[in-house]
C-alpha cells in the first residue's frame, strides 16, 4: 500500500471515530461539530463528508445531520476500540494521558489485527 493511500485510510478512520464519539456526546452531529473537534477547516470537512458518503460510511440528512451507516459504525467502533485500549495501556505504563492519546492515534492505524488481538489478550489477561 502506498503512503498516500495509507494516509487516506487513516483520515477516513479518524473522521469516522470522531463522528462516533460526537454522536455519544451530542444529540446530532454536523460538519461544524467535526471541524471544531478536529480543528479542521469547514471546507476540508465538507470534502471529507462527501468522500465518506460516497464510500457508504455515512448518511447526511437534509438538515445536515451526519449519521454512521452500519459499515461506518463498524469501522469507527473498531478504530475507537484500538485507540481506547492502546491509550489506556500506555497510561498504565506511566505515559501522560495526552501523550498516550496522541501515540494511540498513530499506532491504531498501523498495528496489524493479529498484533492488536495479541495485545488485547495480554492486557485483558
Amino acid at each position: 500500500m502506498g503512503y498516500i493511500q495509507h494516509k487516506s485510510e487513516e483520515s477516513v478512520e479518524d473522521y469516522l471515530e470522531t463522528i462516533l464519539v460526537l454522536s455519544k456526546q451530542l444529540p446530532v452531529v454536523r460538519s461544524i461539530d467535526i471541524a471544531n473537534e478536529l480543528e479542521y477547516s469547514k471546507p476540508s470537512v465538507s470534502v471529507a463528508m462527501k468522500n465518506l458518503r460516497g464510500k457508504g460510511y455515512i448518511t447526511v440528512s437534509s438538515e445536515g445531520y451526519i449519521v454512521l451507516t452500519e459499515e461506518g459504525k463498524k469501522l469507527a467502533s473498531d478504530t475507537y476500540e484500538r485507540h481506547t485500549l492502546i491509550s489506556q495501556w500506555l497510561v498504565e505504563l506511566g505515559v501522560s494521558p495526552e501523550t498516550a492519546s496522541a501515540d494511540a492515534c498513530r499506532i491504531e492505524h498501523d498495528l496489524s489485527q493479529e498484533s492488536f488481538d495479541a495485545l488485547k489478550r495480554h492486557i485483558r489477561g
